[in-house]
């Protein structure tokens, strides 16, 4: 009975841990401390990674559109698959004007996460969302100009999982943080907030 117990205790720390780990995350990324010109939190910054297609993106390549970023990992059991599903219904839901619109899934786990990876897991969602991947520093340095949180936690034989933030940044044609995108409104209602940045 004792071990039972342990067994059941342990992934229910293991999640405690995680949950606070991801709302200190949420904090600290729309914490007013550091803050812009127009009083929003300071997220985002350049970038240059490697989309699913093997070319090199950056943020300039994202200027004239609001696009959204989403950080995740293809490893993910459920919480990624269903973001991009919903980010997905939020594109179809945008229709031709949504045709420049992009979302960004930029994963947590480069090591696992390569381009050819991401091309594969992306093939069942919108195509206009665009998976990066890169080397550990360039995308520790995304995480961070974001304010986003990741962390590796270590599974039985020798295997890991990611927690990772699982916020929606709404970003402006400019680049510039506008805020975390509802992604739980229904499809057509999250697409006219997207397009209104347009």
């Amino acid at each position: 009975m004792l071990s039972v117990n342990r067994r059941l205790v342990l992934p229910l720390v293991v999640f405690i841990v995680g949950a606070l780990a991801l709302a200190a995350a949420a904090i600290l990324t729309f914490a007013p401390s550091r803050t812009s010109q127009s009083g929003t939190a300071s997220v985002g910054g350049p970038f240059a990674l490697t989309a699913q297609d093997g070319r090199t993106l950056t943020d300039k390549d994202l200027q004239g559109a609001p696009f959204l970023v989403f950080f995740g990992f293809t490893h993910c059991p459920d919480i990624c698959p269903t973001k991009l599903f919903e980010i997905s219904e939020v594109l179809r839901a945008a229709g031709p004007k949504g045709e420049t619109l992009k979302a960004l899934f930029v994963t947590v786990d480069p090591e696992r996460d390569t381009a050819e990876v991401m091309k594969s897991y992306l093939g069942s969602f919108d195509p206009r969302i665009v998976g990066l991947s890169g080397d550990r520093s360039s995308i520790d340095a995304m995480i961070k100009a974001y304010r986003a949180y990741s962390r590796k936690v270590p599974l039985k034989d020798d295997d890991y999982t990611m927690d990772h933030t699982a916020l929606v940044y709404l970003m402006g044609k400019d680049g510039r943080f506008i805020g975390a995108f509802n992604i739980d409104q229904p499809p057509a209602q999250a697409a006219q907030e997207w397009l209104r940045h347009l």
